[in-house]
């Protein structure tokens, strides 16, 4: 049976609590044997990114342009998609559940896309209220509520 794959989506620039918020949800993740799949680029998606690497866990990035060498030092595998912002739809198919920290319009499409596909999408410290989401108060909650989601 396949792994566990939970989406972490997130802006390339935050501050300091919404990074230590990303690094414990790929922290959380890791130590439920949960592999990682992110953007592959800086952010939320690094901070989550070194969360689950420093844990022992696996990460996947799904990379917008055409050069694995875009990638963050703490990705794993890095899939190259040379679609720019239409890797939204690649990181929401491949993933069973979401999580987004935070963002901006980036990661608002990512959150349609995914809810269009039927996924679970969990939000933490986000702008927005979108129906469909679950709303996270911590990264522990936040983890859980996406794995529930997965049968």
């Amino acid at each position: 049976m396949a792994k566990i794959q939970v989406g972490v989506i997130g802006g390339g620039v935050y501050d300091n609590k919404t990074e230590m918020i990303a690094e414990e949800i790929g922290r959380e993740l890791a130590l439920r044997g949960v592999v990682l799949i992110c953007g592959g680029l800086g952010g939320v998606m690094e901070a989550c990114a070194r969360g689950a690497k420093r844990q022992g866990g696996t990460t996947i990035g799904i990379l917008p342009g055409n050069s694995r060498e875009d990638a963050n030092r703490y990705i794993d595998h890095q899939i190259v998609t040379n679609m720019g912002h239409a890797r939204n739809a690649v990181i929401a198919a491949s993933s069973d559940a979401l999580i987004a920290v935070g963002g901006e319009y980036g990661t608002l499409s990512e959150i349609a896309i995914a809810l269009k596909m039927r996924k679970r999408v969990v939000v933490i410290e986000s702008k927005w209220g979108i129906e469909g989401t679950l709303k996270a108060t911590d990264p522990q909650e936040a983890v859980d509520l996406a794995l529930n989601a997965i049968s």
